[in-house]
């Protein structure tokens, strides 16, 4: 059984501290992390993985993904460098298995937007981060609606498997 500890969620009010909190969770991750996240279109992963990219001391510029699927982003500071990578196009566990991102893994952080039931299978270790649109009292996805860099979000960290069976999500 792979050891869940407990998931712990955080409010960003705009863009700015959804980038603060990515270079948060960027002193967490080293070489061999798989980050899955998952959100509906404009949440702001593409803006997390910015932080999570400043955070690492990564080249840039950190843009999505989508059409070209994966860009690895070396590191500036002797890091790990950054695969970012989306699955939004992506049509199944094949493809994803034809992008090779195994192959990086160990000496990577690797970060897979819409990766969620695609790429668990390449680590048993992984934090996996939804990102969802707070309005009122009430957490719901939103829809294709109308979105602002300045609507607060609620970003959720779930660690999965026994890297993480220790660290305090703080």
């Amino acid at each position: 059984m792979t050891d869940r500890p407990e998931s712990r969620e955080f409010r960003a009010a705009n863009a700015e501290e959804t980038r603060e909190l990515g270079a948060r969770i960027a002193t967490l991750l080293g070489p061999g992390d798989l980050v899955v996240l998952t959100g509906p279109l404009g949440a702001g992963k593409t803006t997390l993985v910015q932080g999570l990219a400043e955070g690492l001391k990564v080249r840039g510029p950190i843009t999505s993904p989508t059409f070209v699927i994966a860009r690895v982003h070396p590191s500036l500071s002797g890091g790990p460098a950054l695969v970012h990578a989306d699955a939004y196009r992506i049509g199944g566990a094949l493809e994803i298995d034809d992008l090779d991102l195994d192959a990086s893994l160990a000496e990577s952080v690797t970060v897979v937007e819409w990766g969620e039931g695609l790429v668990e299978g390449l680590s048993e270790d992984r934090l996996e981060i939804l990102i969802k649109r707070f309005e009122g009292e009430e957490h719901h996805l939103e829809d294709e609606g109308h979105r602002s860099e300045d609507e607060e979000r609620i970003v959720r960290l779930t660690p999965v498997g026994p890297r993480w069976a220790d660290m305090t999500l703080a």
